[in-house]
C-alpha cells in the first residue's frame, strides 16, 4: 500500500462535505502532475524553452497547492476548493496544449502532457463528487 493510502485511511472519510476517498485520485494525480512539471521545467529550462518552463512551475504551483489544500479536510470550504480545482483545470489544460507542442522531441514534455491531463481528469471527477 502506498504512504497516501495509508495517510488517507488514517483521515476521517467525512469531515465538512469532502468524502477523502473520493478526493485520493484527486491528490495523487496533483501530486504526479506536479512532479512531472518541475522535472519538464528543468530540462526545458536547459532547452531554452522558456514559455514551457514556466507553464511548467506555474502548474507545479497550482497543483502542489490544491493537493496540500484537500489534505486539510477541517479547512475545506467547498467554493475555495472549486475554485482550486478549476484552477488546476485550466492550468493543466494550458501546460498540457504548451508541452503537446514539444512532445515528439522532449520526452519529459509527452510525460508532462499525459500527467497534466491525468490531473485535470482526476480533478474534474473530484468536484462532480464534491456537487453531489
Amino acid at each position: 500500500m502506498s504512504m497516501m493510502a495509508d495517510m488517507m485511511k488514517s483521515m476521517p472519510m467525512q469531515t465538512t462535505g469532502m468524502d477523502m476517498t473520493a478526493m485520493q485520485p484527486c491528490i495523487e494525480a496533483c501530486s504526479a502532475a506536479a512532479m512531472a512539471a518541475t522535472m519538464c521545467a528543468d530540462a526545458d529550462g536547459g532547452e531554452g524553452m522558456g514559455r514551457c518552463a514556466s507553464m511548467c512551475a506555474s502548474t507545479c504551483d497550482v497543483a502542489t497547492t490544491t493537493m496540500r489544500m484537500m489534505m486539510r479536510p477541517a479547512g475545506y470550504d467547498m467554493g475555495v476548493m472549486t475554485s482550486m480545482m478549476t484552477a488546476c483545470v485550466a492550468m493543466g489544460e494550458a501546460c498540457a496544449a504548451e508541452c503537446d507542442m514539444h512532445a515528439e522531441m522532449s520526452e519529459h514534455c509527452r510525460i508532462c502532457a499525459a500527467a497534466c491531463r491525468a490531473m485535470v481528469d482526476a480533478c474534474r471527477t473530484a468536484m462532480a463528487s464534491m456537487s453531489a
